[in-house]
């Protein structure tokens, strides 16, 4: 079990889209933006484990229609994310500073996360230490992965928050927001890669 909660926590630390879009919706918009963001991710991650534990991600994903339009469908929700975020704090003109993505954002986030099906299914697939009872394995690995989960997120938010009451100049809020953005771009495109490649 302590192999189990040693993977998740460097599984989880490790920055992914939905740690690094709560740290920028932090210091874009503000505690209350991320704390409404990081509710609909915590909902969504667990959805996520279910679609993984009960084969339905497997069995969508392999579908020749469903697989490519939810592909390109979360490419460009992502894009989007990583544009909202990149000019939050930004004055540019043609760009007007809205409300952060709420709740049903960091759910949909965390549905088409190509991290979080790839987390999932590694702990769930693995790291069996209750095999004469699978159900309580997994009920226990929930539990875990909660227990781990939520002060990781905390801590992005947190560290997204402080940027933002540091009152950094406009530009450096801008490039600090771009920043974020530019990460959240190169995670998907690493997340994607060995699945393009082969």
């Amino acid at each position: 079990m302590l192999t189990f909660a040693t993977a998740i926590f460097f599984l989880i630390i490790t920055p992914g889209i939905g740690v690094l879009t709560t740290a920028g919706i932090g210091a874009g918009f503000g505690a209350a933006a991320g704390a409404r963001f990081l509710v609909g991710l915590f909902i969504g991650t667990n959805a996520v484990a279910i679609f993984v534990i009960s084969g339905i991600a497997a069995v969508v994903l392999a579908n020749p229609v469903l697989g490519p339009i939810l592909l390109y469908g979360s490419a460009a929700y992502l894009l989007y994310l990583a544009f909202r975020i990149g000019w939050a704090g930004s004055k540019i003109a043609f760009v007007e500073r809205q409300s952060a993505p709420g709740a049903l954002g960091g759910f949909g986030l965390q549905l088409i996360n190509p991290k979080a099906y790839a987390v999932n299914t590694t702990l769930f697939s693995g790291f069996h230490f209750m095999p004469e009872n699978l159900s309580m394995e997994i009920a226990l690995k929930f539990l875990i992965i909660n227990a781990i989960w939520i002060p990781v997120h905390l801590t992005w938010l947190w560290a997204g928050v402080s940027l933002k009451r540091l009152d950094l100049s406009d530009r450096t809020q801008s490039l600090i927001n771009k920043g974020m953005a530019l990460s959240m771009l190169i995670v998907v495109v690493l997340a994607a890669w060995p699945r393009e490649g082969g």
